[in-house]
């Protein structure tokens, strides 16, 4: 069976229901998956629990199912870019678990791996120990943090062929590689689709084994989450 599909739409079909599990790659809003995550809006799902390392922006990335209230519930470690999100956590009406962005990311290439769960310093002393195991090692106290999984994963990479292997871009290798172990399916979208045989083999990021729908990507915007810039000084 293909695992090239058409569009963003058609790759989602049949694997979307209310109250799911989606992971969503990329770092800030570099290397998500644009289509993808205007599709799953388009979908109308609700009461999605959203795995990101953001929340993406007001008008674009996630920010287009809160903005629609399709998530109800954020795992995340930075969400200072959107403001929708501010208003819907403190008016109680968006669930939180926020994540130190190491701890993030090691959960969800824990939950990728078979992992259930593994012991980490980061967040004693903190809000983000309250309710967990603690146990002490060689004198240090650690705490217990679970593994994450998702029913969807939903990533994106630079290159990509008809059997799923993956290739991801600098920035855009933050997160989507672990997502892509992580999701019971895994939707990719590729800015390039390649022929079989054409991306070196130890220059694969994701194998293929994870991945089981690819679609191109189309009319990205990329968009730049802070753009800064500076004015040129004269005669330089």
């Amino acid at each position: 069976m293909s695992k090239i599909f058409k569009d963003a739409t058609s790759s989602l079909e049949g694997i979307l229901f209310d109250g799911m599990t989606i992971m969503a790659g990329g770092f800030g809003l570099c290397g998500i998956p644009e289509n993808l995550i205007s599709a799953l809006k388009d979908s109308g799902i609700q009461k999605i629990t959203a795995i990101s390392n953001n929340a993406g922006v007001d008008d674009f990335g996630l920010g287009l199912l809160l903005q629609t209230r399709q998530i109800k519930k954020m795992i995340s470690s930075y969400v200072g870019e959107n403001k929708e999100f501010e208003r819907q956590f403190l008016a109680e009406e968006l669930e939180l678990e926020f994540n130190p962005q190491g701890t993030l990311a090691e959960r969800i290439r824990a939950g990728g791996a078979g992992i259930p769960g593994f012991y980490t310093k980061t967040g004693v002393g903190t809000l983000v120990a309250d309710g967990k195991e603690h146990k002490e090692f060689e004198g240090e106290t650690y705490i217990l943090e679970t593994g994450l999984k998702a029913d969807v994963s939903l990533v994106k990479a630079w290159k990509g062929d008809a059997e799923g292997n993956l290739v991801y871009r600098k920035t855009a290798r933050n997160f989507n590689p672990m997502m892509a172990t992580a999701g019971k399916i895994t939707v990719a979208e590729v800015e390039e689709l390649v022929d079989i045989g054409e991306l070196d083999p130890d220059q694969i990021h994701t194998p293929g084994i994870y991945v089981q729908r690819v679609i191109v990507s189309k009319d990205l915007e990329k968009r730049i989450e802070q753009l800064t810039t500076r004015t040129k000084k004269e005669g330089k």
